[in-house]
């Protein structure tokens, strides 16, 4: 069996797109696990820290649990997503316990956020982990630029943080990051945008972001490893299918499963089965008719391409 480090590298190799789905409630494991292998994909299902702080899904033991009960590794393996060395509050987190705790119980791969940190710093923590998940022989993604999240802070809008490429990754920076932390996959900043977590905002429609493709040439060259987009839900899709051509290869979608369950869930008075259903059918959507993703498991997964 390859590797998800194996499978991502051929993916990118033949610019074929990885999507990554978060769970912020562990119900939405089960209908992201059966969209995936119904429709023959291959994706990433994945639980970030700030999740399991707002929201429901508990923390890495119990979506390992949950996740392990619907295996399917030719389809979909388990990623730690987003754990941050400084976190969305300012707050300084003790993030190495977290990923070990998730190598220990068998994520797949796993993702440090040093973005909040200088350059130096960010090399530094990134490196501790990458040399930590190495040892166990699991990828290691980071991230570097700074990708807004919306509803969150004083912030320009959006066409102004565009205009002026505020945040956006660095390829000269990009290039050397790559080489000193030793980062299998690198979470770039080209004018994508995170979605929402306040309650105020979650029925609200994410703001369409568009993709710098000029700067993410720049940056495919100088990293010279699968690159990934944060912030995939309400990407314009004639951008998306072009970043992957470009060295996009795994794809962050939350905010559109999340709120196709909790808007579901509201809708039905409470019943679960009804969330699920919905979060199965807009997964389903999403592999088929926006990242044009099924069929795609044999392709990466199955051996043939090296």
């Amino acid at each position: 069996m390859l590797s998800t480090g194996a499978i991502v590298t051929n993916a990118y190799r033949a610019g074929i797109v990885v999507p990554a789905f978060n769970v912020p409630y562990l119900p939405m494991v089960k209908p992201v696990v059966d969209a995936v292998v119904d429709l023959d994909s291959f994706a990433l299902l994945e639980v970030a820290r700030i999740e399991w702080l707002k929201f429901e899904c508990r923390g890495p033991a119990a979506v390992m649990e949950e996740f392990a009960r619907w295996s399917a590794p030719d389809h979909v393996r388990l990623h730690l997503d987003h754990i941050p060395v400084i976190d969305e509050d300012g707050m300084a987190v003790d993030y190495m316990p977290i990923l070990r705790e998730a190598i220990d119980l068998g994520f797949h791969s796993v993702m440090v956020d040093g973005s909040l940190l200088d350059l130096r710093g960010n090399i530094e923590a990134t490196r501790r982990v990458a040399d930590l998940a190495h040892a166990k022989g699991i990828a290691c993604e980071a991230e570097l630029g700074a990708i807004a999240r919306e509803g969150t802070g004083p912030q320009l809008p959006y066409e102004e943080l565009y205009r002026t490429g505020m945040g956006f990754t660095s390829a000269e920076d990009a290039g050397r990051f790559v080489q000193e932390t030793g980062c299998d996959w690198l979470s770039v900043a080209v004018g994508n945008i995170h979605g929402a977590v306040s309650a105020a905002l979650k029925d609200r429609k994410k703001t369409e972001a568009r993709l710098n493709l000029e700067h993410l040439d720049r940056l495919r060259q100088a990293a010279g490893i699968p690159l990934v987009l944060h912030g995939g839900s309400g990407v314009r899709r004639d951008d998306l299918l072009a970043a992957v051509k470009r060295g996009i290869t795994k794809v962050n979608v939350g905010f559109e499963i999340r709120q196709a369950y909790e808007q579901a869930l509201g809708a039905s008075g409470g019943d679960v089965s009804a969330a699920r259903d919905a979060v199965y059918q807009r997964t389903s959507w999403l592999l088929r008719d926006y990242f044009g993703a099924a069929g795609t498991s044999s392709m990466v997964a199955g051996g043939g391409l090296r």
